[in-house]
């Protein structure tokens, strides 16, 4: 079998240029493996891909797709840590979605201890962002207080579980009161439906917190900025309501207040592995203990790619959207 099903964007544009097409299975290089997918995940930046406004870094796979779990079909000459066979989930520069695709060896992750394949496949893109932006950049601390946008997506049922164990107190936003009731069974102290109360007010009310993680920009940035203590520290890792704002910065100099922000994608092999190997050690094994789990919200075919896009675009999701390949 020379040849996989995949799914490319025929041109930027809505969920109808995604289209099913085949190509020649890709070879892994010396540093590489190729995974035979069974599940994959599905992400915003796909979505932003699809339309044109994120593109792909130089020598990645043009199909999008950045995480996956399934079975390790061939590995490179370099490659010593795994084996042909191996179950793994994995971190990918794209490529997902498709029946097999490659990354660098070092960005794979066993599928933990009584986890499912399906289940695995919801963990990578979210638990490195969290880690790497949260507790790497962040710098959370246990007893802080800390305030994750998005509450409900798969980020933010992420990071409220990952604060939560590790002894921060966790608020959330999110736009309905089902969403709110899901972020608070997760361990949130308190969410806020963003829909019904201003999350200023309610951040105020508490005194301000640590730690925020925000996707949202736009406006949030300087409702962000008056909801930290002093010192505080605020990571931004998407604006999906606008990233050009008008905003006072004279409060980070006179509250010694940190404003930072990464993008996983871009980032070097160097650091994915780094983010890998900090995960293999603190987090795996909260995950295997049942202390951690990825919160699925759906399972699309495939070929059905392009309504897993419209969820994820109408935000009424809670946690991953997936797509079953094998």
């Amino acid at each position: 079998m020379k040849e996989m099903r995949a799914i490319e964007i025929s041109e930027p544009g809505g969920a109808d240029v995604l289209r099913q097409i085949f190509r020649s299975i890709p070879k892994p290089n010396r540093n590489e493996v190729l995974i035979k997918i069974s599940y994959a995940g599905v992400n915003r930046p796909d979505v932003l891909q699809r339309a044109g406004s994120y593109l792909p870094p130089h020598g990645a796979s043009d199909l999008p797709g950045l995480e996956a779990s399934g079975t390790i079909l061939d590995i490179g000459d370099n490659v010593t840590n795994w084996n042909i066979g191996d179950e793994v989930c994995a971190l990918l520069p794209g490529g997902g979605y498709a029946e097999y695709a490659l990354t660098q060896a070092s960005h794979c992750l066993p599928v933990p201890k009584g986890m499912s394949l399906k289940q695995a496949a919801a963990l990578p893109e979210t638990f490195f962002t969290v880690w790497s932006n949260v507790f790497q950049r962040g710098k959370l601390k246990p007893n802080e207080r800390f305030l994750v946008h998005g509450g409900s997506s798969g980020i933010g049922t992420t990071a409220i579980q990952l604060a939560n164990v590790f002894g921060s107190e966790v608020y959330a936003t999110a736009g309905s009161d089902v969403k709110c009731l899901v972020c608070e069974e997760l361990g949130a102290k308190r969410a806020i439906n963003y829909n019904k109360e201003d999350f200023l007010d309610v951040i105020k009310s508490i005194g301000g917190v640590h730690l925020i993680l925000d996707m949202v920009g736009g406006a949030y940035i300087a409702k962000n900025i008056n909801a930290l203590v002093d010192d505080g520290r605020l990571v931004q890792i998407a604006f999906l309501k606008g990233a050009k704002v008008e905003v006072n910065f004279a409060q980070i100099m006179t509250r010694r207040l940190t404003f930072t922000g990464s993008t996983l994608r871009p980032q070097s092999d160097l650091s994915k592995t780094q983010i890998a190997s900090e995960l293999l050690e603190k987090i795996w094994p909260l995950l295997g203990a049942g202390r951690l789990n990825p919160i699925i919200d759906s399972v699309f075919e495939l070929e059905d790619v392009g309504s897993a896009h419209l969820l994820m675009e109408s935000s009424k999701h809670i946690g991953k959207i997936l797509l079953k390949v094998e």
